[in-house]
């Protein structure tokens, strides 16, 4: 066991959410699960069991991850914003979170982790 937080991941896509978890295996972060929607995710939130999250802005049919990152934000656990190319500014309220952009390296997401966790 690394020590690390686990990480939710809350992308829509499966075969990136399955890349995701192949990185954060590598990189020692136990993977919390994969949630694809809204619902799912802000119930996985108020579950907990998880130090962080990857959130990707847009899920399926352009639904809009800003709720999940108001839970994610209340329960005191830090993310990144997941993005291949968001043109919207974020909600104020989340206007620092750090941003992963697409498409996804194995660099990119420990850098990001990195940032996330103030390494």
């Amino acid at each position: 066991m690394s020590g690390k937080p686990a990480v939710l991941i809350v992308e829509d896509e499966p075969l990136i959410a399955m890349m995701l978890e192949d990185f954060l295996e590598m990189l020692d972060h136990p993977a919390a699960g994969n949630v694809d929607n809204v619902a799912d995710a802000v119930a996985r939130v108020g579950q907990g069991g998880f130090g962080a999250a990857i959130l990707d802005v847009h899920l399926r049919g352009g639904e809009p991850s800003w709720p999940v990152a108001d839970a994610l934000a209340d329960a005191g656990i830090p993310f990144l914003l997941a993005t291949g190319g968001h043109v919207d500014p974020p909600p104020a309220r989340h206007a620092a979170a750090p941003v992963l952009n697409k498409p996804f390296t194995m660099d990119g997401v420990a850098a990001a982790l990195g940032r996330l966790f103030g390494q």
